[in-house]
């Protein structure tokens, strides 16, 4: 018998106005190890949401903070469209899923819905290139 190799999975969330304590909750919940910030400008009206408290408040539960707002983050001139198809950004996205093979991960923005957010077309561009993106709403 041939055994289906599973698709990778990769999830994306917004941090949108999460208390602290559900946005854990909801990574947890996935055994997120993970986090990549694809926030060009990683901060926020929320406290907890800031970079550095991020990265702190992730640490201290045992998940790993990494920053890749530069490569990834939205506001491009030009567009997002048109950064995708930027040897920076493939780049990048090969980073990504280096990463994500070896802990499970989620791909963090602000937008509570991905439908307003550039992390579409991260994910547009991850299911091409075979994983299954699962957002967190």
């Amino acid at each position: 018998m041939v055994r289906k190799t599973e698709k990778k999975i990769i999830y994306t969330v917004g941090s949108a106005a999460r208390s602290q304590d559900d946005f854990l909750k909801v990574l947890k919940d996935r055994r997120v190890q993970t986090l990549v910030d694809v926030r060009r400008f990683p901060t926020s009206k929320y406290e907890h949401f800031k970079r550095e408290n991020l990265d702190a408040f992730l640490f201290s539960s045992g998940i790993e903070y990494v920053y890749m707002g530069g490569e990834l983050g939205g506001f491009r001139k030009g567009g997002y469209e048109a950064h995708v198809k930027t040897k920076e950004y493939k780049q990048a996205v090969k980073s990504l899923e280096k990463l994500a093979k070896k802990r499970t991960a989620v791909i963090m923005c602000c937008e509570k819905l991905p439908s307003g957010c550039h992390r579409r077309y991260i994910s547009r561009g991850l299911k091409k290139l075979g994983w299954k993106v699962v957002d967190i709403i």
